[in-house]
């Protein structure tokens, strides 16, 4: 169990298996040391953790929870891609979509949830740029759904 595992273990989180395509893409492209993942939505198990729209459904405060799960169906790509979460040598970007009521200006709170986790596991190297984008609809009426840019060792 690589370092990453094991600080993810310590914060009382679990490594899912990594999410599989739900249509014609790759969860993952990796290019030079440059890994791109596919949108991570908020699943465990096989099961929606968070749907619905943030400013009804759910507050601040239960959005950026899905946010976190999504985070970790993320990272369960990026170790099927990478081997062990121990080569991500950097989170260069996280793009991150909220489905929400219209007019929602709390997208960034939402996305700070995902931010702060990616820093709680990998100290510096999870701070990143970022995208917050409150969106009408996401697959499965998923709450929120992340999608990462990662520089991986080579």
């Amino acid at each position: 169990m690589s370092e990453i595992e094991k600080r993810i273990e310590s914060l009382g989180l679990v490594l899912p298996a990594p999410p599989s395509p739900a249509g014609n893409y790759l969860p993952w492209r990796r290019s030079g040391n440059t890994l791109y993942l596919a949108g991570a939505i908020c699943m465990e198990a096989g099961k929606m953790t968070h749907t619905g729209k943030a400013g009804a459904a759910h507050s601040v405060e239960s959005a950026r929870a899905a946010a976190r799960v999504c985070v970790l169906n993320a990272l369960a790509a990026a170790k099927a891609a990478a081997g062990d979460l121990g080569n991500i040598t950097q989170v260069l970007l996280v793009n991150g979509y909220v489905n929400a009521v219209e007019g929602f200006a709390d997208s960034p709170a939402v996305l700070n949830g995902a931010s702060d986790l990616l820093v709680e596991i990998f100290g510096d190297r999870g701070r990143h740029a970022r995208a917050a984008v409150a969106v009408a609809g996401l697959p499965k009426d998923s709450t929120v759904e992340i999608q990462m840019v990662l520089e991986v060792a080579d």
